[in-house]
């Protein structure tokens, strides 16, 4: 969105929104369905305290395992929390503010182009009420996939549902367009 909101969609043709944070996650006298601030700040507080342990639960969460539902395996829950771990703590400290309260509102605003919106109905990392819901009030033509049983994890636990629905948004981009435009943008040089 941020992209959008500074460069356009002229290059740009449909864009997909995957458990996505936007338009923004901050609960705000003028975003009432957003999280409570106290939210941030207490993970904020348990990533100083005890990062790894607050990781691993995390990933808990993240893809909805509990006592009575195994959505992934412990494996796959012990590689998440590594892959996690493997940041800089600062880094995973400063992001809880930079996906928490960051507003996009304008940025999702600015999107011309076929959307489709995918999100969990159970995620509890970014609830879909303060996330997707919104965004696809906001974001002009948008398609919205909720799959009421998935968690923030889905590519992991819904992986070929969502496969399904990409193929079938993206199934008619036209390969050589598509194509020239990936080469156009290698050689566009990065900017900030």
């Amino acid at each position: 969105a941020r992209y959008v909101g500074k460069y356009g969609t002229e290059r740009i043709e449909k864009i997909a929104l995957i458990s996505s944070i936007l338009p923004f996650m901050l609960k705000t006298k003028d975003n009432p369905t957003g999280v409570d601030e106290d939210v941030f700040e207490d993970i904020k507080q348990k990533l100083l305290e005890d990062r790894p342990d607050f990781l691993a639960e995390f990933a808990k969460d993240f893809y909805g395992v509990s006592t009575l539902h195994q959505a992934v395996s412990q494996e796959f829950l012990r590689y998440t929390s590594q892959l996690a771990l493997m940041a800089s703590p600062e880094a995973t400290y400063q992001c809880v503010d930079a996906f928490g309260k960051t507003d996009f509102r304008r940025d999702c605003a600015k999107i011309n182009v076929p959307t489709l919106i995918i999100h969990g109905g159970k995620d509890k990392t970014v609830p879909i009420d303060a996330s997707a819901k919104e965004a696809d009030k906001l974001i002009v033509g948008s398609e919205a996939r909720f799959y009421e049983d998935a968690y923030h994890g889905m590519f992991a636990t819904h992986k070929d549902r969502i496969y399904e629905d990409l193929v079938r948004f993206f199934g008619n981009l036209k390969a050589e367009g598509l194509a020239m435009k990936t080469a156009e943008v290698h050689k566009r040089p990065m900017s900030t």
